[in-house]
């Protein structure tokens, strides 16, 4: 059993994380700013405080250690060392939620070593003003140069869920009931995902074995939009035009110009067994597509 600090674990797969992490008896705390609510009851310990907000963050950790710090909410490398000197020495394994954005595009399923966090320079700016991908780079290469951390840069692709506040999925299936073209780049361009389900358990692997280093997971297969709206036409019993250009409410948020791609042998030679995508993608079409119409 261990003692958990979850930062970012009210909604869609850190929910699910601190879910997993109950249902296996560990003692789990989470910080939370206390603007979205949550239904774990009495079964977590909350911290309230901002954490981008240094100060609120060592006075609600003062005095308190933990086994593994989760965190799913680091954006900047202002807010990674942050979290780097006040968390050292208070946590055995630190487990950072990146991103499949850390890397640039590629002719091949991208391994880890197509981006070094070890080597990237650390470049802050005064306006503390970066773009996501840029933020997630720096934020492994800040935390990857404190010796004093054993940390672990889960690098996930796009993640899907029944509750994916983002409703990137849910676009493509409303699209397809209205018959609306879709517009994007390259409609056959093979794309990485991962089920929300799944990233939780990725993530409690990671965290309980002590992995270190940056990993990429991500489901077994690709899929392309194409492909995509295929499975939806066999729900919806209609599919819609997909086309290189349209208004910008109706372009793809899968539209990319290119393969993006990972490679998650790494992970799997440590044990790890991904999901199939083909399965459970078809199966959370239908989920989706059964809410629609239910509505």
């Amino acid at each position: 059993m261990a003692n958990i600090l979850v930062l970012g674990g009210t909604r869609f797969f850190g929910k699910r994380l601190v879910n997993r992490l109950l249902a296996r008896g560990d003692t789990v705390t989470i910080l939370t700013r206390g603007s979205h609510k949550d239904s774990f009851g009495n079964a977590v310990q909350r911290l309230i405080a901002d954490r981008k907000d240094p100060d609120q963050l060592r006075q609600v950790v003062e005095g308190r250690e933990f086994d593994i710090l989760y965190d799913n909410i680091c954006y900047t490398p202002e807010e990674a060392g942050q979290a780097a000197d006040i968390f050292s020495g208070r946590v055995g394994q630190y487990v950072l939620t990146s991103s499949l954005s850390v890397y640039d595009f590629a002719d091949h399923p991208l391994r880890e070593e197509d981006f070094d966090p070890y080597r990237y320079p650390v470049m802050m700016n005064d306006r503390r003003d970066y773009s996501y991908e840029e933020g997630k780079r720096q934020s492994e290469a800040v935390l990857f140069s404190r010796h004093n951390l054993n940390v672990a840069a889960v690098r996930f692709p796009i993640v899907l869920g029944p509750d994916d506040y983002t409703r990137r999925l849910l676009f493509h299936i409303e699209h397809a009931a209205s018959g609306e073209a879709i517009g994007l780049p390259d409609p056959d361009a093979r794309i990485s995902f991962v089920h929300a389900e799944e990233a939780a358990e990725f993530l409690e692997w990671a965290g309980h074995t002590k992995f270190e280093g940056p990993v990429n997971a991500c489901s077994s297969g690709t899929i392309s939009v194409r492909e995509l709206m295929s499975l939806i036409q066999q729900k919806i019993g209609r599919t819609v035009p997909l086309q290189t250009s349209a208004a910008p409410e109706h372009m793809s948020p899968f539209g990319i110009p290119g393969d993006w791609t990972m490679d998650h042998s790494r992970a799997a030679a440590a044990g790890f067994k991904f999901w199939d995508l083909s399965e459970w993608m078809l199966n959370l079409i239908a989920e989706l597509t059964a809410d629609l119409k239910g509505r």
